[in-house]
């Protein structure tokens, strides 16, 4: 059993004791911490607060419980039921509110579930703000409303269509270009809400949307991680033929990855890349990406004449730095596309809508598309830790090792990534599991696996 606390909230496993798991006595002392940490910060005066939540099966009962406390310190409650991770960043701007709530784990298995905080502008809470939060919950420095002060609570289900209505309206979604292709896709939801949100936005953009576990019933079909060891019935099933594109989101829908044609991976390191050409191609402007994505991002942004920069690892650190070099489109290399003309969250109804019009204006099929970028490799391996592994001190000998080789750059922004002329590895400590993420990324999957091996028995051999 697991309960990971970090600057965007908390994370764990349902079920066993208080303390150790996310259970209703640790949600209601982190819930009343945000609710006073928002209170205090006095960017709105609405007195509302939105929440929303995927389809976990633990869903309806953490639900009650944020809600429950959210009124109890004092705020009103707009619930907006079954939703993604961007449509609750939306409507917190949308409805006017103080911050919101989203009750998501993302990518992580079934038995797990997790809050995550946005400010009044509908975005992830800074490393600061985060950390004021953890620190008001450590202390129990709350106190809830009487009783002729508490919160109201409403229900609003307005909000999906809105969503999809923001999608249609971005200038470079090229929603008649997308009619006339009469595309034909196939959706992965993982049975969670993709499958309540996606069907309007597909038939909005006239694409014939055949759905595979689009029941949102929170029983995952297969590990909900877009990664294709996950995903052999959708690349089988596109393998058949009769698809255009074989399209999967993960549980909260702001991760995107794409199936081509053929049955192949598109990669989900080249959602990204292959939005941010699109992007580049209307407008001139920087890019960023995270440490740990594919290098294919620089090497299409210089293509055009532009500038990419790299973040630290976590959808806050790259919204940062996106508004610091007024990036035009960013994300994350794991399917996480940031369009600022939207908003600053990943979200996945954007870049489907995205890569559908680059894909219909250039008149290619997926395999054709992907065949124009650069190509590489990422290999992603994990280090389990224990109790009595010291992290830091492990990373700081790796960044003293290659530091001073000649043609190598070392950077430790975020845990220490190593990059050589033709290859890089990083190496980070995971924020919501107790592992070092090894990645590495070179012009084969051998010679990355084989690199990021490499390291990881240099840090063994440090143990």
């Amino acid at each position: 059993m697991t309960l990971i606390k970090s600057i965007s909230g908390i994370r764990g496993t349902i079920g066993g004791s208080a303390g150790n798991t996310l259970n209703p006595l640790d949600i209601v002392k982190f819930t009343s911490a945000y609710a006073t940490f928002i209170r205090r910060s006095g960017k709105s005066s609405s007195n509302k607060i939105v929440v929303g939540r995927d389809a976990r099966i633990s869903g309806e009962m953490v639900k009650n419980v944020v809600c429950g406390t959210l009124m109890g310190m004092g705020y009103d409650v707009i619930n907006i039921g079954l939703a993604t991770t961007p449509t609750t960043e939306l409507a917190v701007r949308m409805s006017g509110a103080e911050g919101g709530v989203i009750i998501t784990a993302s990518h992580n298995p079934r038995h797990w579930n997790a809050l995550k905080l946005l400010n009044h502008e509908g975005e992830f809470l800074t490393k600061d703000d985060g950390n004021e939060v953890l620190a008001i919950a450590d202390r129990e420095d709350f106190e809830f409303a009487d009783v002729d002060h508490m919160g109201a609570y409403t229900e609003d289900k307005s909000f999906d269509q809105r969503h999809i209505d923001a999608v249609l309206a971005l200038d470079l979604v090229d929603v008649e270009a997308i009619r006339k292709a009469h595309f034909r896709v196939v959706v992965d939801t993982v049975n969670s809400v993709g499958g309540v949100i996606l069907p309007g936005l597909f038939e909005a953009l006239g694409v014939e949307a055949t759905f595979l576990n689009g029941e949102a019933n929170g029983d995952f079909a297969h590990n909900p991680e877009p990664i294709e060891k996950n995903l052999g019935g959708i690349m089988g099933e596109c393998a058949k033929g009769g698809y255009d594109l074989g399209v999967v989101v993960d549980p909260d829908v702001d991760r995107l990855a794409f199936i081509q044609e053929d049955g192949k991976m598109y990669g989900e390191e080249y959602t990204l890349v292959t939005v941010a050409d699109y992007i580049l191609d209307h407008v001139k402007g920087a890019t960023v990406s995270n440490l740990s994505s594919t290098r294919a991002l620089r090497d299409v942004t210089e293509k055009h004449g532009c500038q990419y920069f790299a973040a630290a690892v976590g959808e806050v650190n790259v919204t940062t730095k996106m508004k610091d070099v007024k990036a035009v489109i960013g994300g994350e290399g794991n399917g996480g596309v940031i369009y600022p003309e939207s908003h600053y969250g990943r979200d996945a109804l954007v870049g489907i809508g995205l890569f559908l019009s680059s894909m219909a204006q250039k008149g290619l099929k997926a395999s054709q598309l992907r065949a124009t970028f650069p190509n590489y490799f990422i290999a992603k391996n994990r280090i389990d830790l224990t109790p009595s592994t010291d992290v830091d001190a492990i990373l700081v000998k790796v960044k003293e090792m290659y530091g001073q080789q000649q043609e190598v750059q070392v950077t430790d922004i975020d845990g220490v990534k190593i990059d050589f002329p033709n290859k890089w590895v990083h190496l980070r400590k995971s924020n919501t599991e107790p592992i070092i993420r090894v990645y590495s990324e070179a012009s084969t999957m051998e010679e990355a696996d084989e690199l990021g091996k490499t390291l990881m028995q240099v840090v063994y051999d440090m143990q």
